[in-house]
């Protein structure tokens, strides 16, 4: 270990003064001798001070971050409190509206368990602050502590402002002249008039009549959805409130979400993030937001009413209304990595408090283990990193009322030292807490790093993104599988993934189209990605869509191309809600969304993400619309179409009747042979006589039963409906070969008829038992 630097010092390889041009020298801290039993404490004397810090009153260590409160001497202040290990002093920096420029900064000394606290009389909410962390810089170790840059308190409850990321933000010297070793030599430009502030906050939301939906994961459907690009362009949205979160509580937002039916908004991340320096550059900012820098704090930039504490109240509303509608509230979750990138990224927050222990490091100190594709990885092993995602998850389900939670990468979560495990700590605390526990969770099982791809592996607690779902689906509707093995294992709840441990099918989080990747409708129109806009030559976004552009590539104005792609959308989007787990929308493509091809959009805050409600005047989109409306509703109605237990495909009852069946063409049940051969045509029975669930009095349910057929050929099939013991007659309930569903009754077709199915067709026939034969 590297002794401080002497003051004024930026280190070089060599350990001497390396301080460059442009670098602009302080007082650098150095440690006060200590005593017997002593502990050393730092000089406060950085540049910008005058007069250096004032001294906190002790305060609490709990809670972290900064809580407006009340003394017992009756003065009101503020207590800040800030987990920082190896730091060797801290300061809280206050900044006043009338003055912006000024700086007012107070010395923590209190240190108890690692937090350094104090409590600041008159500070009140809506203060801006921030923090200086002094310590040693010695990259090498990975050590970079550096007391001009003023971080963001990681529990801060809202922040104001946006990183901006000139020179003065990073910790090193990011213009250094000598190749290779620019991390390692200490930039001293203060970097406060260029950050956002942590904002103190104080709100009391009363909660006494909200009523969280609870909907059980059978019935549930999912609806992935980005706040800002949901209402952007929604013309029955004030445009003041459009891209906000008041305005995805606007009724005439929540009129669409009940009308379709489903039951809980997935919001892409809503924490405080930052845009990447290379997108700046190019004009261009991070849309998605995976790229949290606070997790405690709502986005700033979602917020109608203000960014000085009210988009904490104005989330909560949001909330709220949401679950007045019975909609649930899902956030999608970024712990694995946070927005201070790698070695030469900025120094925004966690960096400056404690970098040894808030980042995996490698062997080399220098640099970072990155096991999620975006620098670096949050060493969730380590108990205060450990604290502060829990603290984090508490928070939002206590305080911000939401119901669960989706975790990005979440494989880089269940990492402990360097493989995956189940019995990481962060699985083992959210199994025990008791908050945490009862929510939904739901993990994209894997990481970029070796080992990561974790599908069906997590814990029964837990359902996963499934795309192996997904990649099926895409296959079988472009004619691309080989068999209809995998169909069969994925649209009955796959088994072969999650029937272990007690899980049951809506452990897999159906999916055809996410957040990432094709829009629906791109998904039928475009063969190739065309990512240009994204200003890095089509290099970006993977090259694995599994799409079929039904012979044009991009719009097309023939007919009989139009007509094709709007079938094959009723194919892809009948199938998905009618397979067993949990169905996931996205937002947009029950309307005909499109993004013009781009299947990695992260950078494009433009109407080429945006939703674009004028697309509901064209009736073709509209009677999507109401398609996926009537099948959202057929679950709701049938419990055979959402299971709660897998399948056992072995006969029951007096008739014999497997609960779950799969037939040829021909009218005959699949035999092993059958499922290698390469085929077009399934035939999936639900059987709804004995279902193994009950009603809340402990009465056996009964449903109806059902065909299904999926004919991927592009020619009409012949196939001879089942008859006993399976039916005695059919009605078709659902026809994906018409562009206009209707709800009227059908006539009824007896049993052992050959019904002709058009080409590239999904039916759904009701099981009708009085038919006559």
């Amino acid at each position: 270990m590297s002794s401080a630097p002497e003051q004024g010092a930026a280190w070089g390889l060599d350990g001497s003064d390396s301080r460059g041009a442009g670098v602009v020298p302080v007082d650098h801290v150095r440690p006060a001798a200590a005593g017997p039993g002593e502990v050393a404490r730092t000089e406060l004397r950085t540049a910008g001070s005058p007069g250096g810090s004032r001294q906190a009153r002790p305060g609490s260590p709990q809670p972290l971050g900064a809580r407006y409160r009340v003394g017992p001497d009756g003065t009101a202040g503020t207590n800040f409190a800030l987990w920082a290990g190896g730091a060797e002093a801290v300061e809280v920096c206050l900044f006043d509206d009338a003055d912006p420029g000024r700086e007012e900064r107070w010395s923590l000394t209190e240190l108890t368990h690692e937090v350094w606290h104090g409590f600041v009389p008159g500070v009140g909410p809506g203060r801006r602050y921030g923090f200086r962390v002094h310590g040693r810089w010695d990259p090498w170790t990975g050590a970079r502590w550096n007391p001009n840059k003023l971080l963001l308190d990681p529990c801060a409850r809202a922040v104001d402002g946006e990183f901006t990321l000139p020179p003065q933000v990073y910790g090193h010297v990011r213009d250094w002249p000598q190749q290779g070793v620019a991390d390692t030599v200490r930039d001293e430009r203060d970097s406060a008039p260029y950050v956002p502030k942590g904002v103190v906050v104080h709100d009391e939301y009363d909660w006494a009549d909200d009523h969280r939906p609870k909907t059980p994961w059978p019935d549930t459907v999912l609806y992935e959805l980005h706040v800002r690009g949901f209402t952007k362009l929604h013309p029955d949205v004030p445009p003041h409130l459009r891209g906000t979160y008041a305005g995805l509580a606007h009724p005439a937002v929540i009129e669409h979400l009940t009308g379709l039916g489903v039951t809980a908004v997935e919001l892409l991340p809503v924490h405080q993030f930052a845009h990447e320096d290379h997108l700046l550059r190019r004009g261009l900012r991070n849309y998605w937001g995976y790229n949290s820098v606070g997790y405690f704090a709502p986005h700033a930039g979602y917020a109608a009413s203000g960014t000085r504490g009210q988009q904490v109240g104005e989330f909560k509303a949001m909330v709220h209304a949401l679950h007045e509608a019975g909609l649930e509230v899902i956030l999608d979750v970024v712990y694995n990595h946070t927005a201070e990138g790698g070695e030469l990224g900025p120094t925004l927050s966690f960096r400056g408090i404690d970098n040894r222990a808030y980042y995996r490091l490698q062997g080399d100190a220098r640099r970072y283990a990155d096991y999620t594709g975006c620098g670096n990885t949050l060493h969730v092993v380590h108990p205060g990193v450990l604290r502060l995602i829990t603290d984090s998850l508490r928070y939002w389900v206590t305080e911000m009322g939401v119901d669960g939670f989706r975790f990005d990468l979440a494989a880089a979560l269940a990492r402990s030292m360097h493989d995956v495990d189940m019995l990481s700590p962060f699985l083992a605390v959210i199994a025990q807490d008791p908050v945490l526990r009862r929510v939904k969770l739901i993990a994209e099982p894997w990481d970029v790093g070796a080992g990561g791809y974790q599908v069906g592996a997590f814990p029964p607690m837990w359902t996963e993104w499934n795309d192996r779902y997904r990649d099926a689906m895409r296959d079988f509707w472009r004619g691309a599988l080989p068999d209809v093995r995998e169909m069969g294992y994925r649209l009955s709840g796959s088994s072969d993934l999650y029937a272990w441990g007690g899980r049951r099918p809506y452990a897999s989080v159906n999916f055809i189209t996410a957040h990432d990747g094709f829009t629906l409708r791109d998904l039928v129109s475009y063969d190739h990605k065309h990512n240009e806009a994204n200003g890095e030559g089509n290099r970006d976004g993977t090259d694995d869509n599994r799409s079929w552009n039904c012979g044009a590539e991009g719009e097309s104005d023939d007919v009989e191309v139009s007509a094709l792609r709007r079938r094959q959308l009723r194919n892809l989007l009948t199938t998905l809600l009618l397979s067993t787990g949990v169905p996931m929308l996205v937002a947009g493509d029950e309307g005909g969304r499109t993004q013009g091809g781009n299947n990695n959009a992260y950078c494009q805050d433009s109407e080429t993400s945006w939703v674009d409600w004028s697309l509901r005047e064209d009736p073709g989109w509209s009677q999507l619309t109401a398609l996926v409306s009537r099948l959202i509703a057929l679950r709701r109605e049938h419990p055979v179409l959402r299971g709660t237990a897998f399948f056992s495909g072995r006969p029951q009852g007096p008739d014999g009747l497997r609960d779950l069946a799969w037939f040829t063409p021909y009218g005959s049940e699949m035999t092993e042979a059958d499922w290698y051969a390469p085929r077009a045509t399934l035939g999936m029975y639900l059987s709804g006589r004995d279902l193994p669930r009950r009603d809340e009095r402990g009465r056996p349910l009964h449903d109806d039963s059902f065909l299904v057929v999926l004919h991927a050929g592009a020619e009409p099939v012949s196939f001879l409906l089942p008859g006993s013991p399976w039916a005695r007659g059919y009605e078709v309930v659902v026809d994906t070969g018409r562009e206009e569903q209707t709800t009227a009754p059908h006539e009824v077709v007896a049993a052992e008829t050959v019904l002709t199915v058009p080409g590239r067709t999904v039916l759904l026939l009701r099981v009708v038992e009085g038919a006559d034969r």
